[in-house]
């Protein structure tokens, strides 16, 4: 099985999110392709197929824990791999709910299509703030598609300083994927993120992509922005840009190919 490993989110090796990309000969079960994923040890791996039409392909997404429906840096991570083997300038996914993701190439960037999912009003539990060591949010929200809370801080020095009780922060809330914590940014960017998934993935995602299907609209309501920039403060850091249109939001950055191989065992 050809595997690889690309650090999405970035124009250089060893920074951004890097993500596990395997194209499997024949369809794997989910318990085959969570021992791999676990293996690869990366907070995703993405598994490719082709299908029946030309220029789509089937894709499924795994952390270490579990079977995620929608992983941005995975799907930027297989989208450039195919981009540098064949000749093609765009390309679809159909992941495992169905949806349909549209990314074109152009140079060293990659556009990615994905869905704009809406938040509603939340209240974050003073234990989870505590375990984040947040004294306080200037707002806080929910994504009910992403099972995430999101939580706005008013100031980037804290948010880059964060260094969250991964266990008190897993005994302070149930019911969620993670929780994302954000903010305006006076500088280069728009705004600043950090995701925390100890539930559903690894304690800290480098650089995530999936949450821009609400965090986009979020921050485009509050900054009266259509197209913004947007940098993940995380140990690696990673940035991309966010294009809000009516019911997408497009996802542009680069990634790097830092490992390929064969993988050779078997894992039914």
């Amino acid at each position: 099985m050809e595997t690889y490993i690309v650090d999405s989110f970035t124009q250089e090796p060893f920074k951004g999110n890097p993500a596990g990309v395997c194209f499997p000969r024949q369809e794997l079960g989910v318990a085959s392709m969570l021992k791999m994923a676990q293996e690869f040890g990366l907070s995703e791996t993405a598994f490719v197929w082709e299908t029946d039409t030309d220029g789509l392909y089937a894709i499924r997404y795994f952390s270490p824990k579990q079977e995620i429906p929608l992983c941005g840096h995975a799907t930027l991570a297989a989208a450039k791999v195919l981009f540098t083997k064949t000749p093609q300038k765009e390309i679809h996914f159909l992941t495992h709910e169905q949806v349909n993701l549209g990314i074109t190439c152009r140079g060293e960037d990659i556009t990615m299509a994905f869905p704009v999912y809406d938040t509603v009003a939340a209240t974050a539990p003073a234990l989870l703030l505590a375990a984040l060591g947040l004294p306080t949010v200037v707002n806080s929200a929910f994504s009910p598609k992403n099972k995430i809370l999101l939580l706005e801080i008013a100031d980037e020095q804290l948010l880059a300083a964060l260094q969250p009780d991964f266990n008190a922060l897993l005994r302070s809330y149930t019911g969620i994927n993670g929780v994302l914590v954000t903010t305006a940014s006076q500088g280069a960017y728009d705004y600043h993120y950090r995701y925390f998934w100890p539930w559903a993935g690894t304690n800290e995602d480098p650089v995530t992509g999936g949450v821009q299907t609400f965090l986009a609209k979020y921050w485009a309501t509050r900054l009266h922005k259509r197209v913004m920039q947007a940098f993940q403060a995380s140990r690696r850091t990673g940035y991309m840009q966010v294009e809000l249109l009516a019911d997408t939001v497009l996802l542009t950055s680069q990634a790097c190919i830092v490992f390929e191989g064969q993988l050779v065992a078997d894992a039914e």
